[in-house]
């Protein structure tokens, strides 16, 4: 089978797409990955180059050795993807120690995959254990709503987490771990996806100040599912303090407590006190 005929690429190329007509997506902004399975991997092998040159990842990820990754490319505009994906994503495999990568398809004319790549696979690495391998997806875009949030919520875990909840009913049900908040950081560097990774321990979404949101799932429609519910819920709370700075009614603990009974979930008590 042909890369592009593959349906995880397809998935893959839709939810760029999608992601970009949310209007997440500026110029080169954000990014997505995806860990391939290895029966999608098989089946398309006779397409796939194997005779690329190394190149550092920048970290070392001894968990994902020998996995393949569908990923975005540095510099590439999701605007792009849908019309030329062969120019503007690519399929890279890990070496058997997880220190170094090449690419097996696409990223044509000397392009690099996403230069988040570290934090992509740190965060990959974190939840392929965590998860006993389901999660496969880490997608990075930026809403314009939660970027907002950022200027003027505390930047801690506990007040995301509850505002958010507190907008919608569906919030912690969405994501019932809650939300994890990294200070402002220079992207691209190892500071920010160890920062990142100590987030994505706990939570599947965390927040990056003044920039986005990395959220991870299990499937595409999941990840961008989860996205899509955040910035959302951003988009209520940005509403609500527009309007007042006194609230007549909200969600209560005490709600919470039965919407977690009700729907079989966990939340976990630090959030409700």
């Amino acid at each position: 089978m042909k890369v592009l005929e593959a349906k995880f690429v397809k998935d893959f190329c839709k939810m760029c797409d999608d992601g970009y007509s949310m209007g997440w997506h500026e110029r080169n902004g954000g990014n997505l990955s995806y860990r391939i399975k290895h029966e999608e991997a098989e089946s398309i092998k006779d397409d796939l180059n194997g005779f690329g040159d190394w190149k550092p990842i920048g970290t070392t990820v001894p968990n994902l050795a020998g996995e393949c990754f569908l990923v975005t490319g540095s510099g590439k505009y999701f605007a792009n993807i849908k019309a030329d994906p062969e120019s503007n994503i690519g399929i890279i495999s890990v070496d058997d120690k997880g220190e170094n990568y090449k690419v097996l398809w696409g990223l044509k004319n000397n392009a690099r995959p996403t230069s988040e790549l570290p934090t992509h696979l740190m965060n990959h690495e974190v939840k392929k254990q965590s998860t006993d391998g389901k999660y496969r997806v880490i997608y990075h875009a930026h809403p314009v709503n939660l970027i907002a949030l950022t200027f003027v919520l505390p930047l801690d875990d506990k007040t995301f987490t509850r505002e958010l909840w507190e907008t919608m009913t569906e919030c912690p049900v969405i994501f019932p771990s809650g939300v994890g908040v990294v200070p402002w950081m220079v992207p691209g560097g190892r500071d920010i996806a160890l920062a990142t990774v100590e987030k994505m321990k706990e939570y599947d979404v965390a927040v990056w100040a003044h920039h986005g949101l990395f959220a991870s799932g299990e499937d595409f429609d999941l990840t961008f599912g989860l996205m899509h519910t955040v910035e959302k819920a951003s988009e209520v709370l940005v509403k609500i303090l527009s309007m007042t700075d006194r609230r007549r009614q909200t969600i209560t603990s005490d709600d919470f407590r039965n919407l977690a009974k009700d729907f079989n979930i966990t939340i976990p008590e630090k959030f409700l006190k």
